[in-house]
């Protein structure tokens, strides 16, 4: 489509309640006020304002949280989230080691944590469905960190599971049935994670990687696309806001046909065509401006003759399965559970 040719305009209206349309104005809020147009960001006004939850160490909700260090050197570290015996409709405790989730959460690479309060949630619901470990990454975030800087924690934490030593005694971790997953720009991270890990699958000795979530992910270029302009003015995801987003992420210098953007620049498909390269289940929301980009994701990995599932949610807008009041995330649970099932060999 030419940059010239722009369609009507028209905002999103998906069915939600006046809370969560206040809710979704917070979020908003939040993300324009501690940006910054010179490229920087309020890290103590957003640490205020997206503070740190605790973990469990007991049940909470059928599943228990701790803190792990993966890599001391640049301080890296993940929540690792796990059934309870009793909850894990089989797994846990005594039943065999649990398949792994390495999860990235979203937030344009700058914004939230592994700790903040919609992903413990989203991780805490993952591990319930799938009856599955969730190693949520707490991966270094931009500015202060640009590219390749989450990529390299995502390899980071692989290699992490791949060495026995740093299993737990209690929570015994199946590497052999690993996925990486992740929703917006996390789905971005866990794509070249996944890519990386098959470009050099024969290093690693136990992480075998069985699937790849992505939801909506975070992908992009110069081009704007039919639903980014149609969907000006959506919640959570704007121009605007990913414009900001990728000069904040992007090496300097580089534009949205880098590869980390743009999945299909040539430098993009090193390990995608790897058979290492795992199947795919990818999300994709109706009212998502990103939809367009992450449809042509799904054909480019068709083209190279890859297993992709692609799950549409019509009237789900970006981010839909952190918020609990759309009914479309129980069903990406469902949907992610029988994946990891599948993939992992499971019932």
């Amino acid at each position: 489509m030419s940059e010239t040719t722009t369609p009507p305009r028209r905002k999103p209206k998906p069915p939600m309640s006046r809370i969560m349309r206040l809710s979704l104005k917070a979020v908003d809020w939040v993300t324009d006020a501690t940006r910054r147009a010179d490229g920087t960001l309020n890290r103590r006004a957003l640490s205020l304002l997206d503070p740190r939850v605790p973990t469990f160490s007991s049940p909470c909700r059928g599943v228990s949280s701790r803190d792990v260090v993966l890599d001391r050197a640049t301080r890296l570290c993940a929540r690792l989230f796990h059934p309870a015996a009793s909850r894990a409709k089989g797994a846990g405790a005594g039943a065999g080691p649990l398949p792994v989730i390495v999860f990235f959460h979203g937030g344009g690479f700058a914004f939230l944590s592994a700790a903040s309060a919609a992903y413990d949630a989203a991780c805490r619901r993952i591990a319930r469905y799938a009856s599955a470990a969730v190693l949520s990454v707490d991966y270094r975030r931009a500015p202060e960190h640009r590219c390749p800087a989450p990529y390299d924690d995502g390899i980071a934490a692989l290699r992490f599971l791949d060495d026995p030593k740093n299993h737990l005694a209690d929570v015994p971790l199946d590497a052999s049935r690993c996925f990486v997953a992740g929703d917006s720009a996390g789905g971005n991270i866990a794509h070249h994670v996944a890519r990386r890990y098959a470009a050099d699958a024969p290093t690693f000795r136990t992480v075998r990687l069985a699937g790849l979530v992505a939801i909506q992910p975070f992908f992009g270029g110069e081009e704007r696309t039919d639903s980014e302009l149609r969907l000006h003015g959506a919640p959570i995801v704007t121009i605007s806001r990913t414009d900001w987003m990728w000069c904040a992420f992007l090496p300097p210098g580089a534009d949205r046909t880098h590869e980390a953007a743009n999945f299909a620049a040539p430098a993009a498909a090193a390990g995608v065509d790897s058979p290492a390269f795992p199947p795919v289940l990818l999300a994709i929301g109706g009212y998502d401006p990103l939809q367009d980009w992450q449809r042509r994701y799904a054909e480019m990995l068709l083209s190279k003759g890859k297993d992709v599932r692609v799950l549409e949610y019509p009237n789900a807008i970006h981010a839909f399965y952190v918020f609990p009041e759309f009914d479309d995330g129980r069903d990406l649970m469902i949907r992610i559970a029988g994946f990891v099932a599948e993939s992992a060999g499971g019932e």
